[in-house]
């Protein structure tokens, strides 16, 4: 329980330390990294560059020093980025490392004085006490489950398929031949590879993009043009080939019941977490409305897996938007809609006020989509998101 004079310290410093911003982060992990060069093996560098990381990390401690009175507020971020860390195995040995240099980093840039510093202290051990409890609990919840497993698991590729010009699926086996523990649809895997030519071992998280099986894991990766590991799953990656991964996690995921209706939106390789949530909602009573955008059909992955499901289950319903058609698109009749994703087109068919709507895709389109669900008057409680990358509100 944090003192009352700690409190007023961090909410009285919180706005000094805004002011810092980017100038504050970028010390920090420049200070930490050159201390702990180790680290850079659990760290997205292309996050790091990007400078996404940085600008995530900044959101956190300020919304963490506005909130210090009421932590209650930030459970929701704290299960988040929990989730995350699960899937880097974060340890509390690494918790102190950061907090030494992020209190070094707040006495170096602003020199506040030692009780700043001291209630700064307090405050951050707080905080990674929460955080430290709740990731050791999803880490037994892993362990504990059929199929579950703590750590790193070495798992060999068996099944290669590309799904469209951009999108490759990898399917993975345990090597130990065991099974694997169930995900809730929506949820992603952590990767971890370091193979020749990195310089650091390389941990990503990609959507699982099939319903649960007992043996093996789907995800289906986008090249990205200047994606490190992407570019190497897509060009390097082959059958038999191993890595190691650990157990599935996320706090984006389906949650309906069977009398509840859906409506699954995604643009790109945004439909990879949709695509889990759809397999699993064939036994669904309700409506499942099942909504896309791509630039075009060489773009355009598991459009024929998609429509013969949508074809078997007659609660199923697809449109998709094709933002630049080409001939044979046309010619074809491969898309419904031209141009950008509208929900104004398709409002009949998402008017039930039960209807829960989950949605992934680039920002853009994302903040596109709650724009307009806002507009067409859904209120936040039956609006759900994921964001590649670290996290951003809407």
């Amino acid at each position: 329980m944090l003192s009352q004079n700690t409190i007023e310290i961090v909410k009285s410093t919180a706005l000094v330390i805004a002011e810092a911003g980017p100038a504050m982060t970028a010390h920090f992990y420049e200070r930490m990294f050159s201390h702990n060069p180790e680290l850079k093996d659990i760290f997205n560098l292309t996050h790091q560059q990007s400078g996404r990381q940085r600008e995530a990390l900044f959101n956190a401690v300020h919304a963490y020093a506005a909130n210090i009175d009421n932590l209650e507020a930030l459970l929701p971020a704290v299960e988040k980025i929990a989730q995350k860390h699960t899937s880097f195995q974060i340890t509390a040995a690494q918790y102190d490392i950061v907090g030494t240099h992020l209190l070094a980093t707040i006495d170096e840039l602003l020199s506040p004085g030692q009780a700043v510093i001291d209630a700064w202290a307090e405050a951050y051990g707080v905080l990674a006490g929460i955080f430290i409890d709740r990731e050791e609990a999803i880490y037994q919840e892993s362990e504990q489950q059929a199929g579950g497993w703590r750590g790193k698991r070495a798992f060999e590729l068996v099944e290669k398929c590309r799904e469209s010009d951009v999108i490759t699926s990898f399917v993975f086996k345990p090597v130990d031949g065991g099974a694997v523990m169930p995900f809730k649809p929506g949820q992603y895997l952590g990767i971890y590879l370091k193979p020749e030519g990195f310089d650091y071992q390389e941990i990503r998280q990609y959507s699982l993009s099939a319903a649960p099986a007992s043996d093996r894991y789907r995800i289906s990766v986008k090249r990205e043009p200047e994606g490190k590991v992407s570019n190497y799953l897509h060009d390097h990656m082959q059958t038999g080939d191993r890595v190691e991964l650990v157990p599935p996690a996320g706090d984006f995921y389906l949650q309906a019941q069977a009398d509840t209706p859906v409506t699954l939106i995604s643009a790109g390789v945004g439909l990879t977490p949709m695509l889990a949530m759809l397999e699993s909602l064939t036994k669904q009573r309700a409506s499942v409305n099942w909504f896309h955008a791509a630039e075009n059909g060489s773009h355009h992955a598991f459009a024929e897996h998609v429509s013969q499901l949508c074809k078997q289950h007659e609660h199923f319903n697809s449109q998709v938007w094709y933002r630049i058609p080409d001939a044979a698109d046309k010619a074809e009749s491969r898309f419904d809609h031209e141009g950008l994703l509208d929900l104004n087109a398709v409002k009949d068919t998402i008017s039930d006020p039960r209807m829960q709507f989950y949605f992934c895709g680039p920002l853009g389109f994302m903040q596109y989509i709650a724009g307009q669900l806002k507009a067409l008057g859904v209120d936040d409680s039956r609006i759900h998101y994921e964001c590649f990358g670290p996290h951003k509100a809407l």
